[in-house]
């Protein structure tokens, strides 16, 4: 894996449909080999297969994608690798879950049937095509913060909406269809049900934003991507950037997303520096007059209680192997 800016740890996103037998019994495996190798993130295995976000220094990312790679069942899974100063995330969650992203879709399989993949450069050259629509398949508050340019959006508060809205569709079945996401994982089943519902001429962009950002230079992807880990939002593009955000509070530019101070909102928002200083993090003055607030530290991104935290939680077997540790790496 190629070191850059001299950052020593690297973010791995990643998915793959692929069948697993007895799904609850590899997560346990799965996660223990996290917790001996130092990977920390989110990671969600069902039947269906694995997807995950996850975070360790160079080497522990090398045995991980080493791992997963030795099995025949995920030996086609691709990895996006980012470079990062420090951990994403604080904690290692692997779970089970009936879908490896929540869609009401558990009928489609995409190893069977879904929209034909185009690589990053691919995708560039047939997105501004007269007879082509792009379809933004994410939520609300990503593609808020960030879309392509010219991309049709949903209004869509989670993924499992998105059946009912292609219902709004019906108008677009002669047309040529790219579907995009974060990653490409929402693509598989989106791009699969509107084969199913009659469109015929349906496209993913491989890889995602994430991939295009990285191989085609981000080209007109207007705004920043929407990442599920502590940096909250990452850049994409390198050639004709844009900020097409607004801060919730006051109205100006702003591609700075926060989550709301007040827990029990913990919205997605844009919030400026200035507002978000002046509301402590909050979206609203009611928001920071609630009594359950968070001590706001400048970035809006906060970590769940660790107190108490135990990594080898949900481990139904005694191991005698004790979990792999390293300290934290030193620069002069």
């Amino acid at each position: 894996m190629e070191k850059t800016n001299n950052k020593p740890y690297s973010i791995l996103l990643y998915y793959c449909y692929a069948k697993i037998e007895n799904a609850e019994a590899y997560r346990e495996e799965h996660h223990l080999f996290c917790v001996q190798n130092n990977i920390r993130g989110r990671i969600i295995i069902s039947d269906e297969g694995l997807n995950g976000t996850v975070s360790g220094l160079h080497e522990d990312c090398e045995k991980y994608m080493a791992y997963i790679h030795a099995d025949p069942r995920f030996a086609k899974t691709e990895f996006k690798i980012d470079q990062h100063e420090k951990h994403a995330f604080a904690k290692i969650h692997c779970r089970y879950k009936p879908e490896i992203v929540h869609s009401s879709l558990r009928h489609l399989d995409p190893n069977v049937r879904t929209g034909k993949h185009l690589e990053p450069e691919e995708f560039k050259a047939l997105k501004d095509q007269e007879d082509v629509v792009i379809l933004d398949v994410r939520s609300n508050y990503e593609h808020e913060l960030g879309h392509f340019k010219n991309a049709l959006t949903l209004d869509i508060d989670n993924f499992r909406d998105f059946p009912e809205k292609v219902k709004e569709l019906e108008h677009l079945k002669s047309k040529k269809v790219l579907t995009y996401c974060t990653g490409g994982i929402k693509c598989e089943k989106a791009s699969a049900f509107l084969l199913e519902q009659g469109f015929e001429d349906v496209y993913q962009l491989h890889g995602g934003i994430i991939k295009y950002g990285m191989e085609a230079g981000g080209e007109d992807f207007e705004g920043k991507c929407y990442v599920f880990d502590n940096r909250i939002a990452v850049d994409v593009n390198s050639v004709n950037p844009t900020v097409v955000s607004k801060c919730h509070v006051c109205g100006t530019d702003c591609d700075r997303m926060v989550n709301c101070a007040n827990p029990t909102c913990n919205d997605h928002l844009a919030i400026c520096e200035k507002c978000g200083w002046e509301l402590e993090g909050a979206c609203s003055v009611e928001c920071k007059e609630n009594p359950e607030k968070r001590t706001y530290d400048g970035t809006g991104y906060y970590q769940k209680n660790s107190n108490g935290y135990n990594p080898f939680k949900g481990l139904y077997r005694t191991s005698t192997h004790e979990p792999h540790q390293h300290g934290e790496p030193t620069h002069s």
